[in-house]
C-alpha cells in the first residue's frame, strides 16, 4: 500500500521490450531505492511495479502488455522522469490517502494554469471513472495524492491545485496540455457506489417482478 506522498523522481534509465512486456531500469538521483529487495513493491508514476533486480544506484522493473496498455508507462522514454513511492511500512505517518497502485485509467491534462507559485490544473477524466469521483474527495494523479478541488460531472473534467512543494518534488511541474497521467480512484468510494448501485438494481429488480406478478 502507498499514501500518495511522493518520495521524489528517478530517472529511465533504459527499456527493452521482451515477449508480453517490458523491462525498464530507473536510476536514482536520491537514496530512493537504498535498502531495496528483489520482490519489493515500488509506485511508479503511480503503478504498483516490482522489482526484479537492482545496484547501488538503480532498480529494474518488468511492464506487463497489461500494465502497458491501461498506463502512461508504455510511452516513458529514455531520460524520462517518474515518480517513486517506496511501499508505506506500519505504524508510520501517512500524510496523504490509501493507494494501492492499480489504476483506472488516464486522464489528460485539459488545462494548465499557474497562479504565482501554484498551479490549477484542469483534467479530462474517462466517463466511466468520473463517476467515482467527487468534489474535495482523493484522487491519485501519477501516485499523487491530491483533493479534487472542483468536479464537472457533465464535461468529466476535475481541477487540482498543485502547491509549490508538490511541483518542486514530483514530476507533475512538467506537465502540458495534451499530456496524460495515470489515475487512481478512492477504493473506498469504489467499495461504497458500487455497493450502492448494485442494492439498488436488485430493489429495482424485485419492483418489476412483483409488478408482473400482480398482472
Amino acid at each position: 500500500m502507498y499514501t500518495g506522498i511522493v518520495q521524489g523522481t528517478a530517472r529511465v534509465l533504459s527499456l527493452h521490450k521482451e515477449t508480453g512486456h517490458q523491462r525498464i531500469v530507473l536510476v536514482q538521483d536520491s537514496p530512493l531505492f537504498d535498502n531495496i529487495d528483489i520482490g519489493a513493491s515500488v509506485s511508479v508514476n503511480g503503478t504498483c511495479l516490482t522489482v526484479t533486480a537492482y545496484s547501488s544506484d538503480s532498480a529494474t522493473f518488468d511492464i506487463s502488455n497489461r500494465t502497458a496498455e491501461i498506463t502512461t508507462l508504455e510511452n516513458l522514454k529514455v531520460n524520462d522522469r517518474v515518480n517513486i513511492e517506496r511501499s508505506h511500512r506500519a505504524g508510520e505517518e501517512n500524510g496523504g490517502h490509501a493507494l494501492y497502485g492499480h489504476i483506472e485509467s488516464t486522464a489528460q491534462v485539459v488545462s494548465w494554469q499557474p497562479l504565482g507559485e501554484t498551479v490549477s490544473a484542469v483534467l479530462q477524466l474517462e466517463p466511466a471513472t468520473s463517476a467515482y469521483v467527487f468534489e474535495k474527495g482523493f484522487i491519485g494523479l501519477h501516485g499523487c495524492s491530491l483533493t479534487v478541488d472542483r468536479l464537472d460531472e457533465e464535461r468529466h473534467t476535475l481541477t487540482v491545485n498543485l502547491i509549490p512543494l508538490t511541483l518542486a518534488l514530483t514530476n507533475l511541474s512538467g506537465l502540458q496540455v495534451g499530456d496524460r497521467v495515470n489515475v487512481e480512484i478512492d477504493q473506498t468510494t469504489r467499495t461504497l457506489v458500487d455497493t450502492l448501485q448494485r442494492t439498488l438494481a436488485r430493489q429495482r429488480g424485485k419492483s418489476g417482478d412483483t409488478v408482473k406478478g400482480s398482472l
